[in-house]
C-alpha cells in the first residue's frame, strides 16, 4: 500500500465527460472554484494531469482494499508531507494519506465524491487545507471558508463514525501584516468555529511555526508556505498527542 503520499485521483478513462454548457464547462474561479466538485483540469510544474491520475488509480486502490484506521485529507502541501517524518510519527496506525498538492476544495470535494472514499471507515481524519483557494480561485476569505465547510460536511456524511482533526491553514508570508498572511487569520477565524467537541476539532498548529513577534523564519518555511523537513518535524510532533487522543 502506497502509505504516505496517496491522492485521490484520476485516471483517464474515469474523468467524467464536462457538458459544455456546465458549470465546470470553463475553470470556475473565485467561490465557485472552490465550491464546485471538479477534477484538475490544467498541467502545473509541480503536479501533472499525468501524475494527478497517476495518484488517483493508486488510491482507488487503496480504498478499495481498505483497511485504513487514521486518513489523511487535504488540498495543498499534504501530498507533499517528508516521508521520514510521517512514517516516525503516524507509522504505528494503518495510515494513508489522501493529500494533493495544488489541488483546491472544488478538487478535493471531487475527489472524496469518485475515489471509492466511501469504502474506508477511519477511526480519525487529518483535513488539512491549503492556500491554493486563493491563489488558483481568488477566492476571499469567506469564500474559501465555504469550501472548507462543505469539506468537513462531505467528510462527516461519508464518516459518520470518525472523528476530524482539522488543521488550520498554516502561516503564508514572512511577516504578521503581509497580505497572505492576513487572508489566513480571517480564513482561520471563520473555520475555527467548525470545531463542535464532538466530531470535528479545530487546532492552530501553524502558531508553532512563528517566532515569538510573529514572523516566520526561513529554517522552518524556507520560501514561506512549504515547510522544511524541520517545519513538518515541528508539524508531526505537535499534531501527534491529538492523533493519539482520537486513535483510542
Amino acid at each position: 500500500m502506497r502509505k504516505f503520499v496517496i491522492s485521490l485521483l484520476l485516471a483517464a478513462a474515469c474523468i467524467p465527460a464536462l457538458a459544455a454548457d456546465g458549470p465546470a464547462a470553463a475553470r470556475p474561479d473565485g467561490g465557485a472554484c472552490g465550491l464546485t466538485p471538479v477534477p484538475r483540469q490544467k498541467d502545473y510544474p509541480w503536479m501533472s494531469i499525468t501524475r494527478w491520475r497517476q495518484f488517483y488509480d493508486e488510491d482507488v486502490a487503496v480504498a478499495d482494499k481498505g483497511g485504513v484506521d487514521l486518513l489523511f485529507v487535504g488540498d495543498s502541501i499534504t501530498e507533499m508531507w517528508n516521508q521520514a517524518v510521517f512514517e516516525r510519527a503516524f507509522g504505528a496506525w494503518r495510515t494513508a494519506n489522501f493529500g494533493v498538492g495544488g489541488d483546491h476544495t472544488g478538487n478535493l470535494l471531487w475527489r472524496l465524491q469518485n475515489g471509492h472514499a466511501e469504502k474506508l471507515h477511519p477511526k480519525a481524519v487529518v483535513l488539512t487545507i491549503g492556500v491554493n483557494n486563493f491563489g488558483f480561485c481568488d477566492a476571499t476569505p469567506e469564500q474559501a471558508y465555504q469550501g472548507v465547510k462543505a469539506v468537513v460536511e462531505l467528510l462527516r456524511k461519508i464518516y459518520p463514525d470518525a472523528r476530524i482533526l482539522l488543521n488550520a491553514v498554516l502561516p503564508y508570508g514572512q511577516y504578521t501584516q503581509s497580505p497572505q498572511r492576513i487572508k489566513v487569520v480571517e480564513l482561520n477565524r471563520m473555520v475555527a468555529g467548525l470545531n463542535d467537541g464532538q466530531h470535528v476539532f479545530y487546532q492552530d498548529y501553524g502558531l508553532f511555526f512563528l517566532q515569538p513577534g510573529g514572523d516566520m523564519a526561513a529554517e522552518v518555511m524556507g520560501d514561506f508556505l512549504h515547510p522544511s523537513p524541520k517545519g513538518y518535524q515541528i508539524w508531526a510532533d505537535a499534531m501527534l498527542p491529538a492523533v493519539r487522543k482520537l486513535m483510542e
